[in-house]
């Protein structure tokens, strides 16, 4: 994990290794500088529950999550001049043992499936399925089906803001949202992020504050 300051604020890379307890014992020396703008950047197979420390300290701090994003890379053009540009990005709809990072929101229709864990940058839209090996993080609302931990991982969460999904899987087990209430409630815009998770073999949500 990396922190520098920027013009816009603060800076946080997530670099592979990086678990949700060396996190949290690193950004506990950084609180004070956490109450701005911070955008999180994530570098290659970064734990999601490293990114959900991350969040939580940075509110906790009193700041505020900008933006989450794969890391910028600098390359050379033909004429030699130096062109930033963002780290190149697998194609979404191939599956991979890696975590694959979805830069954009996930419209109706689209179905994804992962060998690893997924991360969207935004919302996942009713009428969109993701089917994950490992995780399912989407750093927005979650409206579509999201199933992690296909193929029996039971130790895989479903993490979003809010989790407002029609149906999520993990592993083997299935939630439904209740008779007649709508994936499409309405967002006040200060949702707190919710992660649902395995215990006892049934499916349970938990608020993250």
């Amino acid at each position: 994990m990396k922190l520098r300051g920027t013009l816009g604020g603060l800076n946080l890379l997530l670099e592979p290794g990086d678990t949700a307890s060396s996190v949290a014992h690193s950004l506990e020396n950084y609180s004070d500088l956490l109450a701005t703008s911070v955008t999180i950047e994530i570098a290659g197979d970064t734990h999601p529950e490293a990114l959900e420390v991350a969040l939580s300290a940075i509110r906790a701090a009193g700041g505020t999550p900008g933006r989450v994003r794969a890391p910028r890379v600098t390359v050379t053009s033909a004429n030699g001049a130096a062109v930033p540009e963002r780290a190149p990005q697998e194609d979404p709809e191939l599956p991979s043992a890696q975590t694959v990072i979805v830069p954009h929101n996930v419209r109706a229709g689209f179905r994804g499936e992962y060998k690893g864990s997924v991360v969207v940058l935004g919302d996942v839209n009713p009428g969109a399925e993701l089917i994950a090996g490992g995780d399912v993080i989407v750093t927005g609302a979650l409206r579509g089906v999201a199933h992690a931990g296909y193929g029996g991982y039971e130790n895989a969460i479903v993490w979003a803001r809010p989790i407002a999904s029609p149906q999520i899987r993990i592993g083997d087990a299935l939630a439904r949202s209740p008779e007649g209430s709508s994936n499409m409630r309405r967002m006040e815009g200060n949702e707190r992020t919710e992660r649902a998770s395995l215990s006892g073999g049934m499916i349970v949500i938990d608020v993250q504050r």
